[in-house]
């Protein structure tokens, strides 16, 4: 809850793994979402085995990977910068530097990059990662490759991640991959392509795994983690087809919660994204039931107007969402809900802004990321429909929300004051090193003075101020969950 707006998450390199006898330099910057960041881990696990370490260095690299995210013309466009930098240090600085892109840029875009723009050696889609070392073999021969295939059952269930720029607390296990929820301004359905789940066992070994080597928290990720269901293999449109064992024995997402927390009764366990239709009371219950599965939903609804969810082809009303959020409210009264909102989307008019503004009143979301709407070439919306909102009236609406917002997560976090709340200490403050940084189970970030505290521990902090995004307190000792 650091941001209340993040209109694109900044590039990260992921450069701490190191394996004895590796020669080779790899630089891997993400962008985008977590699901990229997990990707990279995937990326690096890949060619540790053949032969790479990861670098801070740009000016030492064999090989620069950048792991792009299309969602918004603003995310593409700090890509290309950064491919211009790339290039710019391969030209003055490193001649036999080869250049890559990975993710879903990388499946929108295709050859582009490689026959028109001319900017990179290698172009890799989301599901082609496991193809990465015939493709370097082409482009150590001197030839451009590329592999956008997408895959109907990949999963990379039998990759372990290198976890790479890591506290050794935290960690991503990727539960899915791809969407079904054609939402008519989205191009993930079509850079990621279809939804499949994980085998259960695989996720139960990983979060073992990521327990023994001393993490303290998970997070289930997917596009739509809701839509989790294992019945053997396949995807979840194929459910019908399956027998009546596999249905019998099929896993659903509610299912593993429950085997993941049971598996590991000390690790905190978060998962993201959730989609309104397709969670379950079920979910909820589950969560209720575990007191190391985290109090916080993040639930996006993207517009508070029937009519605008109805052209964004979004599978549930106002009344839906908001019936959804009460009956959260009654299950886990104490559980934070965060939103992503989109704001100018074509034909908004000014009763569907205050439609999503009175939305916002009647949940007060704790924390919330906030978007002009951004026409993307290839969705049903961007090949249907005119952007027709001037871009002014999208700035003003924008600002509107983000305001509206930061009130709301300012009543909601002075809620926590003169209480004591779990956190799990994950780093060094931003603002001070003699403070630590952790989050709640609802997932407000709490700093408070180190004093003898370590990152890894959980500790009782007792609440004595707060700004509208971070909780300020002083340990009064450890929690039960160390």
């Amino acid at each position: 809850m650091e941001k209340i707006i993040d209109e694109n998450k900044q590039g990260q390199s992921l450069t701490l793994n190191k394996k004895e006898g590796n020669k080779r330099k790899l630089f891997i910057e993400s962008y985008g979402c977590a699901m990229n960041f997990s990707d990279s881990e995937i990326v690096a696990s890949i060619l540790t085995n053949q032969g790479f370490n990861t670098t801070q260095n740009l000016e030492e690299a064999d090989l620069v990977l950048v792991n792009t995210c299309s969602i918004r013309d603003k995310a593409e466009q700090t890509v290309r910068k950064r491919l211009e930098k790339y290039n710019a240090v391969k030209r003055d600085h490193n001649p036999k530097m080869k250049v890559g892109v990975l993710g879903c840029m990388a499946e929108r875009l295709k050859t582009k990059f490689l026959e028109e723009e001319k900017i990179v050696d290698l172009v890799v889609g989301p599901d082609a990662y496991k193809d990465l070392p015939n493709l370097l073999a082409e482009v150590d021969e001197g030839r451009d490759a590329i592999n956008v295939i997408l895959s109907k059952e990949e999963t990379y269930g039998d990759i372990s991640p290198v976890r790479l720029n890591t506290n050794g607390v935290t960690a991503f296990v990727s539960i899915t991959r791809g969407c079904d929820n054609m939402c008519t301004f989205c191009v993930v359905p079509f850079t990621r392509g279809r939804e499949r789940s994980r085998a259960p066992q695989s996720i139960i070994e990983e979060v073992n795994d990521l327990w023994n080597k001393g993490y303290k928290e998970i997070t289930l990720l997917g596009q739509n983690v809701d839509s989790y269901l294992w019945y053997g293999g396949g995807l979840k449109k194929d459910f019908d087809k399956a027998t009546d064992m596999q249905k019998a024995t099929s896993v659903n997402f509610s299912n593993l919660l429950d085997l993941c927390a049971k598996a590991q009764p000390k690790m905190r366990i978060r998962f993201s994204t959730s989609n309104p239709q397709d969670l379950t009371l079920g979910v909820v219950e589950t969560m209720a039931k575990h007191q190391n599965i985290c109090n916080h939903i993040h639930l996006p609804v993207q517009s508070g107007s029937n009519r605008i969810l109805k052209e964004m082809n979004r599978l549930h009303t106002r009344e839906e969402y908001m019936t959804l959020i009460d009956k959260i409210r009654k299950i886990i009264p104490d559980c934070a809900i965060s939103q992503d909102m989109i704001v100018g989307f074509p034909t908004e008019t000014e009763e569907d802004f205050q439609d999503t503004i009175s939305l916002m009143e009647y949940v007060k979301y704790n924390f919330g990321y906030m978007y002009k709407y951004s026409e993307r070439p290839g969705t049903m919306a961007g090949r249907n429909m005119e952007d027709d909102v001037p871009e002014e009236t999208k700035k003003r609406r924008l600002q509107y929300i983000v305001d509206l917002q930061r009130l709301h997560s300012e009543i909601k976090t002075k809620e926590w004051l003169d209480k004591t709340v779990e956190v799990l200490i994950e780093k060094e403050s931003k603002k001070s090193d003699t403070q630590w940084s952790g989050r709640t189970p609802q997932s407000i970030v709490c700093v408070f003075p180190k004093e003898n505290y370590k990152v890894g521990d959980f500790v009782n902090v007792k609440v004595k101020n707060c700004t509208s995004a971070t909780l300020i307190g002083e340990v009064v000792g450890y929690s039960d969950n160390n």
